[in-house]
């Protein structure tokens, strides 16, 4: 599917998993070398820039957007960005880029000139849109984050494990998607000055700042995550000891009673206190002295 935003002399051509017809026709108009265009058609593994002539191609990979996605994986899109046109081809609905495109129209309707006047301002808006939105995705990973810290001192120790993981699988996948970012960019500003010239060095600054941002919050994020999973840890350690100790000292208090259970049950010719009056209760009040002489020692050596 393609769709076609213009404004002024500018054009941003929107692909979403194309056709081999369509590509075939963007590659006669837009002169797109065959290897370029055969890229087009599936998804890559990794990050690339490819300066051409007249047009740069790249590749990038970002996390997808959890809270309005039943399913997280790394969404690609491509950019082939030229003097006065710009294409870009996803394989999935990227909610950044609908954005976006809803502000294109805006601007074109309105005939704002804050575009510019080549397809390098388009690329710059549509990425800052794009780390904007990892931006706000990792705000609500530390909102999530707060929610855990608040259920860990509550008492919800167990349950917040899994809620840990699910959170360190998703900062997870903002690092793989986000790994290369930092050399892609190294590439495509020796290519975007190339094309568009040394003014344009401005905007890449701006969007490695915006690359920059999102690193921080991933990185305090990282940072927040493995303080309450280390504290979430100690007090379920604590927690465990605890159980452990009171089982122990329960075993210490009743195994002296089960030895006098147990001598009192067999069968001997002659066994004392058995047989005389008031056998049972004398028994019974053995076991009862010995059981609170055992709990006044472990409460004398504070052991509970």
């Amino acid at each position: 599917m393609i769709n076609t935003y213009n404004h002024k002399d500018l054009v941003w051509i929107d692909m979403v998993s194309p056709t081999s017809e369509e590509v075939r026709s963007l590659m006669q108009k837009y002169n797109i070398d065959p290897l370029i265009a055969e890229e087009l058609l599936i998804p890559s593994m990794k990050p690339k820039v490819d300066f051409r002539k007249n047009y740069i191609y790249l590749i990038l990979h970002f996390p997808a957007i959890y809270h309005s996605h039943t399913k997280g994986s790394n969404q690609e899109i491509d950019f082939l960005i030229g003097d006065k046109f710009i294409i870009t081809t996803r394989y999935d609905a990227i909610d950044p880029i609908h954005k976006f495109s809803k502000i294109f129209e805006v601007n074109s309707i309105l005939d704002r000139d804050n575009m510019g006047d080549h397809a390098g301002f388009i690329f710059y808006y549509m990425i800052r849109k794009l780390y904007k939105s990892l931006t706000h995705e990792l705000d609500f990973i530390a909102d999530r984050l707060k929610i855990i810290e608040d259920r860990i001192f509550m008492g919800n120790e167990k349950l917040m494990v899994f809620e840990l993981s699910k959170v360190s699988r998703e900062i997870l996948q903002f690092k793989q998607a986000l790994n290369l970012h930092d050399e892609v960019w190294s590439s495509f500003e020796l290519a975007a000055i190339k094309l568009f010239g040394k003014d344009f060095d401005y905007y890449i600054e701006s969007i490695l700042g915006s690359f920059s941002r999102v690193q921080s919050a991933i990185q305090s994020n990282t940072d927040t995550l493995n303080e309450l999973r280390e504290t979430n840890n100690s007090l379920l350690s604590t927690k465990q000891n605890e159980t452990m100790k009171t089982l122990a000292i329960i075993s210490f208090i009743i195994l002296p009673i089960s030895f006098l259970a147990t001598v009192f049950g067999m069968n001997a010719s002659y066994m004392p206190i058995a047989g005389s009056q008031n056998d049972f209760w004398i028994i019974v009040g053995i076991m009862i002295i010995t059981t609170l002489f055992m709990a006044t020692f472990f409460k004398f050596k504070r052991w509970f």
